[in-house]
Parts: C-alpha cells; sequence; structure tokens
C-alpha cells in the first residue's frame, strides 16, 4: 500500500472483547489530571470583560483548505465561519437569521427568493459587499473546473445538476445580482431546506478581485479577503491560524473578540492537557475515557449535546473482498455489539445507529429488520452470511481497517477488529493517518478495504446524509452506486409534497440499507470543554459557534 504513515498496525491475534474492554479503560490516566482550581470570573458584577479579548480554541486536524468552496472538513467550516458570510447565518443556539442577507422574500411556489443584501456589508479591504460577489461564488462552486467535493450540495439550484456534471455552461446557474443589493436564487422545484443550506462554506461569496489576481492562492494569508467577521492574519501549518477582527464588517459593533487563534491538535488527550493548563479556552472534543472524571470534576465546563451526525465505516465496494459482496458486508455489521461501543467505549451519551440517516426533523430513519434482534440472534446470522460470503475459521478474512490518527477513533477500531475476531474469526489489520492522507487515501479508492467515514449534517434534512451515496457525488468514497438510489434521490429532489418526498428519501434509505456499503455504528453527541470565562457559548444541533458571539470575562 502506498502512503501508508501507521501510528500502530498488528494483526489482532485472540484477543477477547472483555480483555479489550479492560484494557481500554485506564482508571489511572484520571489521577494523572490536575486538581480543579476555583477562578473568580467576570468581576464583582460578574460580567466584567477581559482586557485582553482573545479567543483560542482548539480545532482537531489540520484543515485542508481555507478556499470555501473547497474546503471540506469540520476543522475548515470552523475557521471559515469566521471569515465569510453567507446570505444567511445562525444565532447561537443555532436559530437561522439574516446574515449578509437583511432579508429576504419566497415566491408563492417556493422556487424563487429574492435576498437583499445589507447596505453596509464590506470586505476586510473595505470594497462593498455586491450581490455580483454571491452570484460569482456560487457559479464558481458550481463549476467543475473549481474541483469542489461539494457542489453536489447545489443541485436544488435551477440547472445546477447539469453545470455541476458540465452539459451546461456556469453562467446557465439559477442565479442571477438584479441589482448591487438584490439576489435572486432560482430552484428547479421547491426546497424547504434552503436557508440552512446557505449556511454551507460552498455558498459563501469570494471576492471576485482577488480570486482574479492571485487564482488557486488567493486563500492564504496576505491575499484572502474575506467578508465576516474575521480576516485572516497567520497560518503556521501544524502549528496555529490567526484571525483578527474586520472592523469593515457590517455588524462590528457588535464584535467583542479580537483575535481568534485556532491550533491543530489531532490528539485529543494532549488537546485536553493544553486546555488545562490554560492553552485554549475550548478543545473541538474530549477523550472519551476521560468523560467520567470530567463530568465530576468539571461539570460547568463539560458541554455534551445532541449533534446531527453519524459515525460509521465504509467499505470500499470496487475492490475486493467487498466488490459484489455484500453478504460479507451484512456479516460484519450485524456482529458489531453497538451497546457495548456507545456505552463502555465511547461513554458521551451516543446513540447506537443501524442506519446512516440520523433523527431528523420530520423523518423517521430506516433501519434494516436484525436491528430490533438481539446481539446473539445477531450473531447466528453475522456467522451465516459469512460462510455464505465464502469464508469460515480454516479460511479467515483479512482485511485492513483505517481511520485518521486520534485516540477515540483508535480505541473503537480495536473494540471492532476484537468483536470481528470473537464472533466470526476475522483478522483485522488496523491503520491508521494523519488527516489530509487520509482523505487522500480514501478518495483514490485504491488503497482501502474498511475506512472511518464520520458525516455531519450541512443542514436540518435527511438529505444532506442521502446525497452522500449518490453514485456521483464527490465525497461518495465507497463508490455505492445503485440506479435505483440514484433514481429515488433525483425524485426527492424534484418534489414539492414534503410527505411524499419524505417517503421517497425513506425508500432510498431502506434500498441502501439492502447493499449495506457502509457501516453505521453511533449517531454523534457534541462533546467539548469551554472556559467558565468564555461567554456567550451555546449548544446546538448543528455545533456551529461563531466567535463573534463570544466575549471573555475578567478572570
Amino acid at each position: 500500500m502506498t502512503q501508508l504513515v501507521a501510528e500502530w498496525r498488528w494483526w489482532l491475534p485472540a484477543l477477547t472483547a472483555a480483555a479489550l474492554l479492560a484494557a481500554c479503560s485506564r482508571p489511572g490516566d484520571e489521577a494523572s489530571l490536575p486538581t480543579p482550581q476555583t477562578v473568580q470570573v467576570g468581576g464583582a458584577s460578574g460580567q466584567e470583560l477581559a482586557a485582553e479579548q482573545i479567543l483560542r480554541k482548539g480545532n482537531g486536524a489540520e484543515p485542508e483548505s481555507l478556499d470555501p468552496h473547497r474546503a471540506e472538513g469540520v476543522t475548515s467550516s470552523n475557521v471559515l465561519r469566521d471569515l465569510f458570510e453567507s446570505l444567511v447565518t445562525e444565532a447561537p443556539d443555532g436559530t437561522l437569521i439574516p446574515g449578509a442577507a437583511e432579508s429576504w422574500t419566497i415566491s408563492e411556489d417556493g422556487r424563487v427568493y429574492t435576498f437583499k443584501l445589507q447596505p453596509r456589508g464590506r470586505w476586510s479591504n473595505g470594497d462593498p459587499v455586491v450581490a455580483e460577489d454571491f452570484a460569482f461564488g456560487l457559479r464558481r462552486s458550481a463549476d467543475p473546473a473549481t474541483l469542489s467535493e461539494y457542489s453536489a450540495i447545489l443541485y436544488p439550484i435551477d440547472n445546477a445538476y447539469e453545470v455541476v456534471n458540465g452539459s451546461l455552461p456556469v453562467d446557465r446557474l439559477g442565479v442571477r445580482a438584479i441589482d448591487e443589493r438584490t439576489l435572486e436564487i432560482r430552484l428547479h422545484s421547491p426546497t424547504p431546506y434552503l436557508l440552512g443550506l446557505l449556511t454551507h462554506s460552498s455558498t459563501y461569496p469570494v471576492h471576485r478581485p482577488s480570486v482574479v489576481k492571485f487564482g488557486d492562492k488567493f486563500a492564504r494569508p496576505g491575499n484572502l479577503v474575506s467578508n465576516g467577521a474575521y480576516g485572516l492574519q497567520a497560518w503556521v501549518v501544524q502549528s496555529y491560524i490567526q484571525l483578527v477582527r474586520n472592523t469593515h464588517y457590517w455588524d462590528n459593533d457588535q464584535t467583542v473578540i479580537n483575535e481568534v487563534w485556532y491550533y491543530p491538535v489531532e490528539n485529543a488527550e494532549s488537546e485536553l492537557r493544553r486546555y488545562r493548563a490554560n492553552e485554549f479556552d475550548m478543545t473541538s472534543t474530549v477523550p472519551n475515557r476521560q468523560i467520567p472524571w470530567l463530568r465530576k470534576n468539571l461539570p460547568a465546563e463539560l458541554h455534551i449535546a445532541p449533534y446531527l451526525g453519524s459515525y460509521s465505516y465504509g467499505f470500499n465496494t470496487t475492490q475486493p473482498p467487498f466488490k459484489d459482496n455484500i453478504p460479507l458486508r451484512k456479516a460484519l455489521a450485524m456482529a458489531l455489539d453497538r451497546d457495548i461501543l456507545v456505552g463502555k467505549i465511547t461513554g458521551a451519551g451516543e446513540i447506537a445507529a443501524y442506519s446512516w440517516v440520523p433523527p431528523v426533523t420530520g423523518y423517521q430513519n430506516q433501519q434494516p429488520v436484525w436491528a430490533t434482534w438481539t446481539q446473539e440472534q445477531r450473531n447466528a446470522e453475522a456467522r451465516r452470511l459469512y460462510a455464505q460470503a465464502g469464508y469460515s475459521a480454516e479460511q479467515p478474512l483479512r482485511m485492513q481497517l483505517l481511520h485518521n490518527t486520534e485516540i477515540n477513533h483508535r480505541r473503537l477500531a480495536v473494540a471492532m477488529a476484537a468483536m470481528w475476531r470473537d464472533v466470526l474469526g476475522v483478522e483485522t489489520e488496523i491503520l491508521n493517518q494523519e488527516w489530509q492522507v487520509f482523505l487522500q487515501t480514501r478518495r483514490t479508492r485504491i488503497d482501502t478495504q474498511v475506512f472511518r467515514y464520520g458525516w455531519i449534517g450541512d443542514y436540518n434534512d435527511p438529505y444532506t446524509f442521502a446525497e452522500i451515496l449518490e453514485s456521483k457525488h464527490g465525497l461518495n468514497d465507497m463508490s455505492y452506486n445503485n440506479p435505483r438510489y440514484d433514481s429515488l434521490l433525483l425524485q426527492a429532489s424534484r418534489e414539492a409534497d414534503p410527505a411524499v418526498r419524505m417517503g421517497l428519501l425513506q425508500e432510498a434509505e431502506r434500498v441502501m440499507l439492502d447493499d449495506m456499503p457502509m457501516l453505521p455504528i453511533y449517531y454523534y453527541v457534541s462533546k467539548q470543554m469551554v472556559k467558565p470565562w468564555v461567554a456567550g457559548y451555546e449548544s446546538n444541533i448543528m455545533d456551529h459557534h461563531h466567535s463573534r458571539h463570544f466575549r471573555i470575562l475578567k478572570h
């Protein structure tokens, strides 16, 4: 295999699940954490501001890009949310509110949205933000030449499918600037989730003169001109990203934080240690095995909340042993005891998942019939399917399990491999890679067999999950291809009746579950540590947090 940078790799021998669970606990780790100290926050009133308004955030893996139309990971999105502002933005609780657009109207048939821009909208260099900036940005995002992996998210826009797939020129995309402050977006059919979709980075505007002048380098420090509350000051790879307040931002008077520093830390244990040493004001996650200690000792700083995301593993359906081998894929899915995985390994309140789409308002997610069985029944059927696929104790499946480098992913991968060994006799080699290498390896669809595939919804609608498995979607790293599934998605994207639309998406999910191109494991919860002096933090289902909503209290 090429480009493999395994931190640890071995063939799991006769390791039992019980032994594994004991090994994963390591209760002595909690004792190594320093004793929490009481800090007076906010002065006498409790709301006094600190003299230095600098926010420091742990941010997980290094962002792969700050080009809003090429970025795809959560860590990039966190930074882009501070740098750019789309037509619609979010309040701290996740409620959709006006952003770069001060208002909008929707036609009676639900197919034409007309946005009126904020009159004081300015880019970070002082240029006015105009409607053509958004039209240009949307066209660039849909343009095949941009090489966006996210362009399919724009399919609700009139002609977007044809533009993205190269059968129509980009100027046929259903967007136009009526005048400097008025933007029109035309849809091919009513799309109830459009306003939520417009918070995604693929819909952000870009500064046209900068793109023309710098080309692919326009998103680098010194070149990037942004329209959000902050500008890009510096980016030292594997060290930090520094943002500074954009004084030209239309709502700058309501912004308090002057600088935001994002630190890439792929190891959750290291991130927590740096947080405890007051190097960070917020973390991106917490190590699962420390959650009991944190709940006991720092309950006010630990924030765990529902999160619109699915944690799964994908099968490479283009290569043996999983190509055209549905029985084998189902055997591996059934042999995992998800109650143990979420109860003993993750332990933050995650929900065991047997389907791809998490609980979404107005949608009843579908499940395979075996989801209601006991684990003993699942194991028995898994053994039957394993034998049907041509494997046995004498001829076991030998496969590789790939995840990106992070302690929580590693612990879960070890537990999964132990369960497969105990139930089926599968021999699993576990490998991990740094985030960007991992994404590239996954995308080649050559050097993978089973790989981690988590997905966080981009808007609160089941389509944000369903669309990923469309055969031509740029992020379909499983290479799942079922014409029936694609047809149902296409019908759903053009269906005006909400009930009929949901029914089509449910049928599509049933088709997918029957093929099992991926292995659902659990539905996410967000889990972060936030210092008591960070005011303005609220949990929300999207786990989106804008630094302009925060302020640092005196401490």
